[in-house]
């Protein structure tokens, strides 16, 4: 294990979640890196460090010494919900060579970096080779693993990749990192110790939403169906239109509604007549995706969405991943959507950390964020292999 005190960086240090971890295990940080104003002022008011510097004009005789190097690097090229263009990204693809470059001068003892997990399918899984032939190539033993929040028991769906690594003079051998083996079912976001019981009003659903949730909670009530494996698309009920232009994928899903109103019918044209035919709906207020099995039955025991897909009903057991754009997630049973003091703690942030006085800054900053148990916890595998 390092010695209280020891050194690290933390770049594209966002609001600081390598920093927790690492200040967790007794570390000091000596350089944070970061281009966002929001970010930099959140970094600045919770450690009294100014992170305002760019990486990519930092001149490596300006780098203190340390013994772990942090990095969060931008994950837009290579996540599914980017362009996927990687190395070919100019910008944000290229800044994993700046962490290179800074290992190449500085030589830290520890590595410990963050991605989205797609960076190693990305490109066939030659992004993956190109980073982990230039760390091998930098002489530091590489460990890639893939990790989310809820196999510590935080209710959070959120798989990363964290590659560690090590010095090779330092510890040649395998890197041996344990990970629990927790089935996400066996959590629950009402009893994590995560929620609120009160939040302020302003985080309450809108009139229109509470309507358009109870009109969707009768009729999951409303048909025989207990399991729906298919979005509902109520535009397709009592249609007959010939489906041969479409798709397979799409004719699949509209032969499924046409099918489940036909073995609903009574009760879905009640349902329609009652609710004025969804004509106070929007477009995707009219689709529903219901993925929460038979592990409740009312609209208002799950975790809610207004997704651009409809809206999606899940299992309380993990809430999705808390991304920058972020589809705030509604908690059913208190009729509102986190708070961003609630998303803190699903990132495994003390409830000591100030968030952003911008709402919007601080879900989009904490959807950004690292997740600090998880950091810590493998952090604390990778130095003791060290030790042994």
């Amino acid at each position: 294990m390092l010695k209280e005190g020891f050194k690290f960086i933390d770049l594209f240090s966002g609001i600081g979640g390598f920093h927790q971890a690492m200040c967790d295990l007794g570390g000091e940080c000596v350089l944070a890196s970061e281009i966002d104003e929001y970010a930099i002022q959140t970094y600045l008011e919770n450690y009294q460090i100014n992170s305002d510097h760019d990486v990519t004009k930092i001149e490596n005789d300006a780098i203190p010494k340390h013994q772990v190097l942090c990095g969060g690097f931008p994950c837009q090229a290579f996540s599914k919900a980017g362009k996927q263009m990687g190395f070919a990204d100019e910008t944000k693809g290229t800044l994993f060579f700046q962490i290179a470059r800074i290992l190449k001068t500085s030589k830290p003892e520890f590595i410990i970096l963050e991605n989205v997990r797609n960076l190693m399918s990305h490109d066939k899984g030659n992004t993956w080779k190109v980073i982990k032939a230039t760390l091998e190539k930098l002489d530091y033993n590489i460990k890639p693993i893939i990790m989310s929040p809820h196999q510590l028991g935080v209710p959070q769906l959120r798989e990363r990749v964290y590659i560690l690594g090590v010095r090779k003079d330092i510890y040649g051998g395998e890197l041996s990192i344990n990970i629990p083996k927790r089935d996400k079912s066996t959590l629950n976001v009402y009893e994590s110790g995560i929620l609120d019981e009160t939040a302020d009003e302003k985080y309450s659903i809108s009139e229109h939403e509470k309507m358009v949730l109870t009109c969707w909670d009768e009729f999951y009530k409303g048909i025989k169906e207990n399991v729906i494996g298919f979005p509902i698309w109520s535009f397709e009920f009592a249609q007959d239109y010939s489906l041969d232009e479409y798709p397979k994928w799409k004719a699949d899903f509209c032969t499924k509604n046409r099918n489940l109103y036909l073995n609903n019918k009574k009760f879905i044209d009640k349902w329609l007549k009652k609710w004025n035919n969804l004509e106070d709906f929007t477009p995707t207020e009219r689709k529903f995706e219901w993925q929460a099995g038979t592990s409740i039955t009312t609209v208002w025991d799950g975790i809610i969405q207004f997704r651009p897909s409809g809206i999606r009903v899940k299992r309380p057991d993990t809430f999705p991943a808390l991304v920058a754009m972020v589809h705030i997630p509604i908690i059913g049973r208190y009729k509102r959507r986190l708070t961003p003091r609630e998303v803190a703690r699903l990132q495994s942030f003390p409830d000591s950390f100030k968030p952003n006085e911008n709402d919007h800054q601080a879900y989009k900053q904490f959807g950004n964020a690292v997740n600090v148990n998880c950091v810590e916890y493998l952090a604390k595998q990778l130095f003791d292999c060290v030790s042994e």
